[in-house]
């Protein structure tokens, strides 16, 4: 399928690995051109290499307060899409959690994206275009045990991103959520862990009791996710917007 994204300018974060590196790499193998972002230096200069005329990339982290007006600067005039992402909090349960790891949940989760999309809003106004993408988790539609935090912040992502949707109206600019359950990313490792100590069983038995929890009988692959993540981000999605699109393989909650 011809996404029609050839020549448009994307930002990518979190575009070192897992999630955000395989939508970056869609996006590019579409021919679109991104601004790849991550605090990963090594992996950035990958896809710059195998893509040395599509990708810039700004190393940083996302979270950091000086990150925005950083990235300002090189965010192109006609600029189309963002995928917003980055990795989340530690796994924990209430009682677990101290209120300092709620506060800084908050900036790694929900913070930021506010800022950023704060950011990039008025650049999509001005070209009355645009595609806003937000990677959360399948927890948004119900909590899963032992992230707490993570189930949280990431339920406050989805209100916001109703709310802004409600905001822009009259334009060609969308907003949606993906809210992807369990994936062979390095992030699921921390779940993998957690239980793991919990239930006293080996890593890899860990990963097994959560895989046969999915319907499909296994865990979903990066490059399944950024199929979806790139037809969103695509000018082919512009009457899909305030949506929540989950993808877990069919686990539910």
């Amino acid at each position: 399928m011809d996404l029609k994204i050839k020549n448009l300018n994307y930002l990518v974060t979190g575009a070192s690995s897992g999630l955000g590196n395989a939508v970056a790499k869609a996006l590019l193998n579409n021919k679109a051109n991104v601004i790849a972002t991550a605090r990963n230096d090594i992996a950035l200069q990958e896809l710059k290499e195998n893509w040395p005329e599509q990708v810039t990339t700004l190393i940083g982290d996302v979270t950091h307060p000086e990150f925005p007006k950083r990235l300002k600067k090189q965010l192109p005039d006609d600029l189309y899409g963002v995928f917003i992402n980055a990795g989340g909090p530690p796994a924990a349960t209430i009682d677990e959690t101290s209120m300092e790891d709620w506060d800084n949940a908050y900036h790694l989760v929900l913070r930021w994206k506010v800022e950023l999309s704060k950011l990039i809003l008025p650049v999509f106004q001005k070209n009355k275009r645009g595609r806003f993408l937000f990677s959360e988790s399948a927890s948004v539609n119900g909590p899963i045990p032992n992230l707490v935090l993570s189930n949280s912040f990431r339920m406050a992502v989805v209100g916001y991103m109703k709310t802004l949707v409600k905001e822009i109206t009259k334009n060609d600019i969308t907003a949606n959520v993906i809210a992807p359950g369990y994936h062979e990313t390095s992030a699921l490792e921390r779940l993998f862990h957690k239980m793991a100590e919990q239930e006293m069983v080996s890593i890899e038995e860990a990963k097994k009791r959560l895989q046969a929890k999915v319907p499909v009988g296994r865990l979903g692959s990066a490059d399944e996710f950024a199929s979806l993540a790139a037809w969103l981000l695509s000018p082919l999605a512009g009457f899909a917007s305030g949506q929540v699109f989950t993808l877990d393989g069919g686990e539910g909650r």
